[in-house]
C-alpha cells in the first residue's frame, strides 16, 4: 500500500531528519511510527502526502510514485488528523465534515447521508450535533469530528499525527478504544505517529521505532515485548521479564455477561505471559477459565494496555 524505498530527508540547514529508510505498510494495516522527539517519525508521515518533499529515494502509494500523482488526487485519497484539531470555528460540524466531499463535488443528498453515517459511527447523534459549532463540543468530541472529517470522502489511507496527545487521560483512552472499534468497521490503512509506547502497543498491528532518522526495530507488539532488538528498544519499551514473573491473567480480564464461549478459544488462568502472547498472535479474543469455569475474556489491546501500564509503573518504582 505504502512503500518507502531508500528515503532520505535533509533540511536546508543540513539536518538529516530521515536517513535511507525502507519499509512497506500493508493495505488495512494499523502502522505506528514511534520514537523520541526529533527521530523523524512526523517527517516520515508528512512525506507520505507531500506536505514535506523528500530529498532522496522514492515513496510509492499503490505501486505508484507519489510524485506521479496529481497533488489533489493524492491528498483526497489520504485523510489527515492532527494533534491540533483544526476545525473551522465559524462552520457547523456538518460543514466541517463536508469540506472534502464538497471539493470533490458530491451532491448534497450524498453529503448529508455521509455526515449522518459518520456521526453515528463515533456515537454522536446527527440530529443533536450536525448544526453545532466546534466551540459547543468537548475536546474529545472535537477530536472525534477531526477523525471522521478525515474519513468523509472515504479515503484509502488515514495519517494521524499524535491525534490524542493533547487530551486528558480518560478522553485519550476512550478515543483509543474508539479508533480500535472504528478500524474494525472501516478497515483503512492507518499510519499513526505517537511518542507513547502504551498507545503504540495498544493500537498497532506493527510498530516502527525510530532514532535519529533511522529505523531501530520494526515488528509487532509481540516482537517488541519478547524480542527487543537492542538496549535502546529494551529501555524504550520496558522489560517484560519482571512483569512476566508477576503476570496474572485475572488482572487483565473483562467480566463476561452470560454468553457461551467457543471451546477452542479457552485458556487457563494460570497460562504464562509468553504463551498468552503467542496465542494472541493467532487469536483476536480469548476466554479464560479457572477450575473449568469461564471467568472472563480479553483481547490483544487489553493485554497490551495492561503490560504498557505495568512498564510505566515499574519505571516509576525505580526512579
Amino acid at each position: 500500500m505504502i512503500t518507502f524505498e531508500n528515503v532520505t530527508k535533509q533540511f536546508p540547514d543540513g539536518t538529516t531528519a530521515v536517513n535511507d529508510v525502507n519499509f512497506a505498510i500493508k493495505k488495512g494495516e494499523f502502522f505506528v511510527l514511534i520514537g523520541p522527539s526529533g527521530c523523524g517519525k512526523t517527517t516520515s508521515l508528512k512525506m507520505m502526502n507531500r506536505l514535506i518533499p523528500l530529498t532522496k529515494g522514492t515513496i510509492y502509494v499503490d505501486n505508484k510514485r507519489i510524485s506521479d500523482y496529481d497533488i489533489n488526487e493524492l491528498r483526497w485519497n489520504i485523510g489527515y488528523v492532527l494533534q491540533q484539531i483544526a476545525l473551522f470555528p465559524h462552520l457547523t460540524i456538518e460543514e466541517n465534515i463536508a469540506i472534502v466531499p464538497e471539493l470533490k463535488k458530491w451532491n448534497q443528498d450524498k453529503i448529508t447521508k455521509r455526515v449522518s453515517e459518520l456521526l453515528e459511527m463515533v456515537g454522536l447523534d446527527p440530529d443533536t450535533y450536525r448544526k453545532r459549532k466546534p466551540s459547543e463540543l468537548s475536546s474529545g468530541q472535537q477530536q472525534r469530528i477531526g477523525v471522521i472529517r478525515a474519513l468523509a470522502a472515504d479515503p484509502d489511507i488515514i495519517l494521524m499525527d499524535e491525534p490524542f496527545s493533547a487530551l486528558d487521560p480518560i478522553s485519550r483512552e476512550k478515543l483509543q478504544d474508539d479508533i480500535i472499534d472504528l478500524q474494525k468497521k472501516i478497515n483503512k490503512t492507518i499510519v499513526f505517529v505517537t511518542h507513547d509506547i502504551q498507545e503504540a502497543l495498544k493500537l498497532a498491528d506493527r510498530i516502527c521505532l525510530m532514532k535519529e532518522g533511522e529505523i531501530v526495530q520494526l515488528g509487532t507488539p509481540h516482537d517488541f515485548l519478547t524480542d527487543p532488538a537492542n538496549d535502546f528498544v529494551r529501555d524504550f519499551v520496558g522489560s517484560s521479564k519482571n512483569i512476566g514473573d508477576d503476570f496474572r491473567l485475572e488482572n487483565v480480564l473483562q467480566p463476561l455477561a452470560d454468553q457461551p464461549a467457543p471451546n477452542n478459544l479457552r485458556i487457563d488462568a494460570a497460562t504464562s505471559l509468553e504463551k498468552v502472547l503467542a496465542i494472541l498472535s493467532e487469536q483476536e479474543e480469548v476466554y479464560v477459565t479457572s477450575n473449568n469455569e469461564i471467568i472472563g475474556k480479553f483481547n490483544r489491546q487489553m493485554l497490551m494496555h495492561y503490560l504498557a501500564t505495568s512498564f510505566n509503573e515499574g519505571r516509576e518504582t525505580h526512579v
